[in-house]
């Protein structure tokens, strides 16, 4: 799966109707699934040839929604009232991503 096929459920996440931040929404994606398949030690592209769980889907997106959401750098935007919904974020990342990671013995 290629981060460009997650590009319409992030944009519906965060209702997002135009196509003016397309690139950026791709970047925040593509860290993402970096992200993932780095918690989960998968190796890098992983998710270029191998099916992505509905889980780590929604990690992605959530991820990829915080990465946007907070692109100044900062704890902005929905976060902006709550910096610990912004650890929330990533504890909820972790949960969804844990069922899918790789046990190294």
């Amino acid at each position: 799966m290629k981060a460009e096929d997650l590009l319409v459920p992030l944009k519906e996440n965060l209702a997002v109707e135009h196509d003016a931040d397309d690139a950026l929404l791709l970047r925040c994606l593509s860290s993402a699934v970096s992200y993932a398949e780095g918690y989960q030690k998968k190796g890098p592209d992983y998710y270029q040839t191998n099916v992505m769980t509905d889980s780590t889907k929604q990690a992605v997106i959530v991820l990829a929604t915080f990465f946007y959401e907070s692109r100044d750098g900062s704890t902005a935007g929905f976060f902006a009232d709550s910096p610990e919904a912004a650890k929330q974020v990533w504890e909820t990342v972790k949960l969804l991503l844990q069922g899918d990671r790789e046990v190294i013995l």
